[in-house]
């Protein structure tokens, strides 16, 4: 072994069976030399241990011809079964630590209903290294399957985001694997709010078709959403008169409908396991509280807002009542809820499919279009377009159901 002077670096890197205690049987080595471990990183794939760490020699007697902690450890390691490798370290640290505070850390989380393939992982990180961003470390996020992956990554303090996940989606949509590149901050895995749009979100229709279709107006109330769509008229001038169309309808018809609202797949289980871990739930609706408040009371949801619906003898007027919950509303009311709950909005999670839910997905730490249409798609920071509701639960930093 070649002579070493106190104040050198060495890398050593220890791979072999994992088991209980070789950390610390490593580790007790080390503090008995007096050296200093600077720097460490360890994975374990499929059961095979990866541990490195940086030693700073402290303890290499006057005159010594070899560094004695290495030793120890080569000694130690072959007793316990693994194999050490170690060199010594030439780089400038000092250097190294000025370039890594210009960077970011940034988490990829990868979720998938099916598997994850060697060409999503190949094109991921052949986009990564595109965009000069560096892979730290992989890990599999779901322990059943190998359906999810959280790739942590340093990103350049100079580079365009919008591009970066511009780039991502792309591999996303080719793949049909959901991602979301969200930066490695204390408020990543505490959200404490979760708000959902209804329509096409936690159901799967737009209810105020299925009314117009009970009502005979089917063609009608299409072509005027059709209009507000193509930016002819304005949410709340659309929602008005739509609902003119709909005057005269029962409620009995009304309570039919919302007793067979088909739930989007995965809602119920999403819902049962962020409450089981303390969050508040909302649902915020540009369409109507009589259906609103059904699904509040059937998925135990703590708030619920949407537009008022008048009644006369058991029929709609053709009026709303009160304020219009639109775009703007929508975000107001869920900045309110934070509020009422004293929670930050960097904590917020917001999902929606419509543009009248881009205020929304803006306003909360992270907006998520879900299965959304392409305007919205294309200008949400995060999208879920593949997979089930519980998908967003490894955006969460939440394995999954089975595991909670």
């Amino acid at each position: 072994m070649p002579l070493s002077k106190n104040g050198d670096l060495y890398l050593i890197t220890v791979s072999g069976k994992d088991h209980p205690g070789i950390t610390a049987e490593l580790m007790r080595a080390v503090s008995a030399s007096g050296d200093e471990v600077i720097d460490m990183g360890q994975a374990v794939t499929h059961g095979l241990l990866s541990l490195s760490f940086v030693l700073k020699i402290n303890s290499v007697p006057e005159n010594a011809t070899r560094t004695p902690i290495i030793r120890d450890l080569l000694f130690l390691a072959k007793d316990i079964g693994l194999e050490l490798e170690y060199e010594k370290i030439e780089e400038d640290l000092d250097k190294d630590t000025q370039e890594e505070s210009l960077e970011s850390i940034f988490v990829l989380n990868c979720v998938t209903p099916e598997k994850i393939t060697a060409s999503f992982i190949r094109d991921t990180a052949t986009t990564l290294a595109k965009n000069k961003i560096n892979i730290r470390r992989i890990d599999k996020v779901s322990p059943k399957s190998f359906s999810s992956l959280e790739i942590t990554t340093t990103v350049p303090g100079f580079l365009d985001l919008d591009s970066v996940k511009h780039d991502l989606i792309e591999v996303s949509t080719n793949h049909k694997v959901d991602v979301a590149f969200l930066k490695d901050n204390v408020f990543r895995r505490s959200k404490r709010l979760i708000v959902f749009d209804m329509d096409s979100t936690l159901i799967q229709t737009e209810v105020i078709d299925e009314m117009a279709e009970l009502a005979g107006v089917g063609d009608q109330v299409k072509a005027i959403t059709e209009q507000a769509m193509n930016g002819e008229i304005d949410f709340n001038e659309s929602l008005i008169k739509r609902v003119q169309a709909l005057e005269g309808l029962d409620k009995e018809k009304l309570v039919e409908l919302s007793n067979r609202l088909p739930l989007t797949e995965g809602v119920e289980e999403f819902i049962q396991t962020v409450k089981r871990l303390g969050y508040k739930v909302a649902l915020i609706s540009g369409g109507f509280s009589f259906f609103t408040d059904r699904l509040k009371d059937l998925l135990k949801i703590d708030y619920a807002f949407a537009n008022e619906l008048e009644f006369r003898e058991d029929k709609l007027t053709g009026k709303v009542i009160g304020t219009i919950v639109n775009a703007e509303q929508k975000a107001l009311l869920l900045k309110l809820i934070a509020q009422q709950e004293n929670i930050s909005l960097e904590q917020v999670v917001a999902i929606g499919d419509g543009a009248n839910d881009l205020p929304m997905l803006s306003t909360a730490g992270l907006g998520i279009a879900f299965h959304a249409k392409d305007i919205v798609r294309k200008k949400a920071e995060q999208r879920m377009s593949h997979g089930p509701m519980t998908s967003i639960l490894y955006f969460l930093g939440i394995p999954g159901v089975e595991d909670i």
